[in-house]
């Protein structure tokens, strides 16, 4: 029996090499979702395999009435109508791991270009000009850092700035006391990671417990030198409040991998705050991490296709 396989948002064509080297499977790249082409493959697709870009709701699943299983090359799902999908019996799968250090790395790299002023003075450069003294930064070193959640990545942001010899504090009410204490992380509420931190990460899903969770009156309790880092979710700060801080010097500085919208809108009053930087959601862009979640979703489609098993499925316990 042979199964359809249809690969969008540029998923690693190395990473999907279980699939198709696999006789049973036939897979099609189409990376533009509002093509013809993609929707003429997904009429008769078994299985879809996406990143963040494509989003899957109530519509592209009545376009897909053969579908079974969609895989997110990637940690979040919030760009697939669980619930829906559930209600269509298609089962839900996602690559929790293959991003983990991709995502931890890229937070520590936004943490030190933000404090060494490194995009700045880079532009600074390329103008010409030595402006040496205009850039004094900060170190890491005996600054506390304050984690909003510490799962997979946090964890891993947490073990890389400790190396930095920085104190960590965490708020995270899922985060088993005994994992946090292995880490050495010193859980706290949301409001000592609120005030009482030199820099703050974000490392959270968004849902409505996160949704707008940074907002002006949070930021307003912080420190005055305080750096905001979120790589995790846009939507988790409040991207006008983040604007209008960063602008009147209520926080110190932020940097920013994730939108509240993606691609982020050209008016964005983010484009002109100050003391911000801004990366196009990079943060699970790394080769390795590409091939990483793409094997492990295709895995899970032939799990699913060929052999029936859902138990891994995030919406498992309602499929079953």
């Amino acid at each position: 029996m042979s199964y359809s396989v249809l690969s969008t948002d540029k998923v690693s064509t190395q990473g999907l090499a279980p699939l198709i080297e696999d006789d049973r499977f036939e897979v099609a790249s189409v990376d533009d979702s509002a093509s013809a082409e993609f929707g003429t493959v997904l009429a008769t697709a078994d299985a879809l395999i996406v990143r963040s870009a494509t989003k899957v709701g109530r519509e592209l699943l009545a376009r897909a009435p053969n579908l079974r299983v969609i895989g997110r090359a990637g940690v979040g799902i919030d760009n697939i109508d669980l619930m829906a999908a559930t209600e269509a019996g298609v089962a839900v799968f996602n690559a929790p791991d293959g991003n983990t250090i991709a995502a931890a790395e890229m937070t520590v790299a936004l943490m030190l270009t933000l404090t060494r002023h490194v995009a700045a003075a880079d532009r600074s450069m390329r103008d010409g000009r030595w402006d040496r003294a205009d850039f004094k930064g900060i170190e890491l070193r005996g600054k506390m850092l304050g984690l909003i959640g510490a799962g997979r990545i946090g964890g891993e942001v947490a073990k890389r700035c400790r190396a930095f010899e920085m104190d960590v504090i965490v708020f995270d009410p899922y985060l088993d006391p005994d994992r946090a204490k292995e880490l050495g992380l010193q859980l706290v509420d949301l409001e000592t990671v609120i005030a009482d931190s030199d820099v703050i990460s974000c490392h959270v899903p968004l849902n409505d417990e996160t949704r707008g969770l940074i907002d002006a009156a949070v930021m307003g309790r912080m420190k005055s030198h305080v750096r905001l880092i979120n790589a995790s979710r846009g939507g988790v700060i409040n991207e006008a409040d983040l604007a209008e801080a960063l602008t009147d010097g209520t926080i110190a500085g932020a940097a920013l991998d994730v939108y509240e919208s993606e691609p982020l809108d050209v008016s964005s009053p983010l484009r002109t705050a100050p003391n911000l930087v801004m990366t196009p959601h990079l943060g699970a862009s790394t080769v390795e991490a590409q091939v990483g979640v793409a094997v492990a979703v295709a895995k899970r489609v032939i799990e699913v296709l060929a052999d029936g098993e859902l138990s891994a499925a995030v919406n498992a316990n309602e499929l079953l």
